[in-house]
């Protein structure tokens, strides 16, 4: 079995990447990809845990993207690129950069308004991954689980709406994305058109080297499987799934329950 879609604590996800190959061997998978958000596979890390475990992990990496035509977010998925990556770096450092500040700035407001947070608890929990998430904010507030009422109603207060630390950073555009991950001689993907409802994207995305499209997916309907799959056929992409596991900062997915229908490599051919 085969799971293109990981996070770990290199991003927003809970767990190491050990904690999670530990898990994806457990669950029967025998390739894998972290595909973090904008940041780039530790490959010395994938080739120590590969060799450990007997596991084929896939350099990977998930960039937060936005369409500028619609107005609304894209996640483009970013497979096999060089271990070299300038383009993708460049593009993905800024992604960063930004979000450091805006979550510096949504910490400071969440501290002013007399939540009982501490900076030093949030940044322990980003202390992989080096930027500050909203789970990792999440963290230092509430032992509640993710999906509990009292977790979620605490989010949407703090981050949704008019909430005090609403609001979100300027992303890079998705075309630009597609192109960064070409030139470094990458296959880009886009990730769960269904839960974002890029599927329109799709036609320009491929005039400019996108390879691939995400199919098995928690938040896809029956309907946006069969749309993932004439969309496929159209365009000569490969389907890809996984299960986007973020640990404890996830929504509960088991490993080995979504799953690729492909290889990446089948781009490759």
């Amino acid at each position: 079995m085969i799971d293109l879609h990981l996070h770990s604590n290199y991003s927003d996800g809970s767990e190491s990447m050990e904690e999670v190959v530990k898990r994806a061997k457990q669950a029967g998978l025998t390739e894998i990809s972290f595909v973090d958000h904008d940041r780039q596979t530790n490959v010395a890390e994938a080739r120590r845990l590969s060799k450990l475990y007997d596991m084929k992990i896939i350099p990977g990496i998930e960039i937060s993207a936005y369409d500028f035509v619609r107005n609304r977010k894209v996640h483009i998925l970013g497979y096999r690129y060089k271990e070299d990556a300038q383009h993708i770096a460049t593009l993905c450092d800024t992604v960063l950069q930004r979000r450091q500040q805006h979550s510096l700035a949504q910490l400071e407001k969440i501290i002013a308004a007399g939540y009982d947070i501490q900076a030093k608890e949030v940044e322990k929990y980003a202390k992989h991954s080096e930027v500050i998430y909203k789970q990792h904010m999440m963290h230092a507030l509430t032992d509640a689980p993710f999906q509990s009422e009292q977790y979620q109603l605490l989010y949407r207060s703090l981050f949704k709406g008019d909430g005090i630390a609403s609001g979100d950073i300027t992303y890079v555009c998705a075309i630009d994305a597609v192109e960064a991950i070409v030139k470094d001689d990458g296959i880009a993907v886009l990730a769960h058109p269904g839960q974002l409802d890029s599927f329109e994207l799709v036609p320009t995305l491929v005039s400019h080297g996108l390879r691939g499209i995400e199919r098995n997916h928690f938040d896809h309907t029956p309907a946006h499987m069969e749309r993932v799959d004439e969309l496929a056929r159209t365009y000569h992409l490969v389907m890809t799934g996984g299960s986007d596991y973020h640990g404890i900062y996830g929504k509960g997915v088991s490993l080995g329950k979504w799953v690729s229908p492909q290889s990446i490599d089948k781009a490759l051919v």
